[in-house]
This record gives C-alpha cells, structure tokens and sequence, in this order.
C-alpha cells in the first residue's frame, strides 16, 4: 500500500498495490504492520459499516463523536463514487476547522484514513454508490454528533447542493465563533 499524507496531520490517503492477472485483481485494504508504521499507533477496527446510497446528489455528514469515544475510520468506496469531505476539529491543531477533499470511486480504490478528532461526510456523485467503514471505536448514542455541510464558519465547498439529505444532518446545530474543537 502506499500512504500519501494529506495537509491535515493524522489523515492519509491510501492506495492499495493492485495485482492482476488473468483471473482479476487483489489487493490489500489493511495491514496492520504498514499502518503502525505510518501512524506510529495501533489501529485495531472494532466495527465496521456500509452505507447504501440510491441517488446521485446524497450527503451524508459531517460526523464525529464525542471524546472519549472519538473514532479513527478507514474509508473506502466499493461501488459507484464520492466526494468524501473531512474537517479537522481537534482542540489546538494547526488545521482547525480546515477540510480536504478527496474522490473514492470503485474505480480509482483509493481509500482515506481519518484520525480521531476529524468530521466526515461525503456526497454521492454516482446512483448506487456504496462505501465500507472501518471504525477503531464502537457507536455510541449519546457521543454522536455532527456539523452541518453549510455551516458558515466552515464554508464547505461542494460541486452541487445535495439533494437528499437528512433531517438529522440538515438540522445540527450551527458552530459558534467560540468554537475551540473536540
């Protein structure tokens, strides 16, 4: 796998080594060894997720959760494609309240990695896109929380309005100047 860093510390974009032949294709979606090495830390999934998406235009995000139950999550997307959006808001970082974006498609295989203390979301660019998560922490109700796509103090930027989002994701509250992070 090769590891390219991002501008927000802690996150990765990972691309697996592809093998082919004439029976198809392999390649690895984790190595434990190889992401201790780049992170210096343990990464240990707990649980893992896959998110169904029908339409083209559906946001899902920003999501996080609260310490202590923040989550690392590798991201990848094995049907269709996204514009996945992370958003740094750990307390005292150089990249408060900056986002990157990056394209996951089934094509390309690329995945993210996301550091605890990072806001996620995404915005499918296909019909039927799918995307698998891997969490290094358990969902926690009462630690669930998110920030808006069009929250002004962030000032996402997206290619079109969504156009299928949720209540819950529609109607997080608003940051606040006061905002120190998580």
């Amino acid at each position: 796998m090769k590891f390219h860093k991002t501008n927000i510390g802690g996150c990765f974009v990972v691309e697996p080594e592809i093998l082919e032949d004439n029976r198809g294709k392999f390649f690895r979606s984790f190595c434990e060894d190889e992401f201790r090495e780049i992170t210096n830390e343990q990464i240990r999934f707990v649980q893992m997720n896959h998110s169904v998406n029908h339409k083209k235009g559906t946001f899902r995000g920003m999501h996080f959760q609260e310490p202590p139950y923040s989550e690392g999550k590798l991201i990848k997307c094995v049907r269709g494609s996204v514009l996945d959006t992370f958003l740094d808001i750990r307390k005292g970082s150089p990249t408060f309240l900056e986002y990157e974006q990056i394209e996951l498609s089934e094509e390309n295989k690329k995945m993210i990695y996301l550091c605890k203390g990072i806001a996620h979301g995404f915005l499918t660019l296909e019909d039927n896109t799918d995307l698998l998560y891997h969490h290094t922490e358990f969902y926690n109700k009462h630690a669930d929380n998110g920030i808006r796509y069009d929250d002004p103090v962030v000032e996402i930027s997206l290619p079109v309005i969504p156009s299928i989002i949720s209540n819950k994701d529609q109607n997080y509250s608003l940051l606040t100047h006061d905002f120190k992070g998580i």
